[in-house]
């Protein structure tokens, strides 16, 4: 459920806290939202430009500002651990207690968590509770292995969404990303499930993904702010998403539901990593 309007000065901007789980079921908001682009997620620095000079003054050189670094490579594949249950967590590979329980599902859906460090008989995974960035070691007889080729790269930079499948960019969206008072969290997070849209505007799905708000911590009871990737929630919106993106959430992704819909494939436990 999206929240309500806000202003930034004479711009009205409708912002959907990523996915919100409410005592009565899942409620998603927030989104992502463009069209693939030929240079599949590629960034180009600004060059050097010489000043005009007179015979009689000095020549100077400036240079404008740098562009955005480019985006960090990507894996070609993800192991992916699914627990099958609630599962033990330890602090590190070997230890002889746990320290947590892993749930064996995330409001309803499985757990399906991405391996970012091994060990022999031992699997670090990423989980999808607060606070962001958790992982716990898990022994790997207690999950069953799969892979994702795919991952998503969310560029507050640039206001794209790119997706990668097998280390290679396939589609750059313009994304309609955090505003500044209320900014898409950066960081490492995974896909967590695909929920059905709460309402109008949210497109064909929605990407629940494991990122949190840092500046919302309970909306509307609910316990939790869950970043989620869905449609523009209006066509106002979709319109300032436009092209080139916008800053206008406050804090999910949105993105124009063509492009949404082209994300049906991206399952559980792909890669997310929001960069600034």
């Amino acid at each position: 459920m999206a929240l309500g309007p806000r202003r930034r000065g004479a711009v009205v901007l409708i912002c959907g806290i990523a996915v919100v789980c409410a005592v009565t079921g899942l409620v998603a908001s927030g989104a992502l939202s463009g069209s693939p682009s030929a240079s599949g997620g590629h960034r180009t620095h600004h060059a050097s430009r010489l000043a005009v000079a007179d015979p009689t003054t000095t020549t100077t050189t400036t240079t404008a500002p740098p562009g955005p670094p480019p985006i960090p490579p990507q894996p070609a594949s993800t192991l992916v651990a699914a627990t099958h249950g609630d599962i033990p967590g330890y602090a590190e590979p070997g230890a002889l207690a746990p320290d947590r329980t892993v749930p064996g599902s995330w409001y309803g859906y499985p757990s399906a968590l991405p391996v970012v460090a091994t060990q022999p008989g031992w699997l670090d995974v990423r989980l999808a509770q607060r606070p962001n960035g958790s992982t716990t070691w898990v022994q790997q007889s207690d999950v069953t292995l799969s892979t994702t080729p795919y991952a998503l790269v969310v560029d507050l930079g640039t206001n794209h969404l790119v997706v990668f499948q097998n280390g290679s960019p396939i589609f750059n969206f313009p994304a309609g990303v955090g505003a500044p008072d209320d900014p898409t969290p950066t960081g490492n997070y995974f896909m967590t499930m695909i929920y059905p849209p709460p309402g109008p505007g949210y497109g064909p799905f929605v990407l629940v993904t494991s990122d949190h708000s840092d500046t919302i911590t309970d909306w509307e009871n609910s316990g939790d702010a869950i970043i989620g990737i869905h449609g523009p929630i209006t066509s106002y919106d979709d319109s300032l998403i436009g092209t080139t993106g916008a800053q206008i959430s406050h804090g999910c992704i949105r993105l124009h539901d063509a492009d949404l819909a082209q994300l049906q494939m991206i399952p559980a436990g792909t890669p997310i990593e929001v960069i600034a």
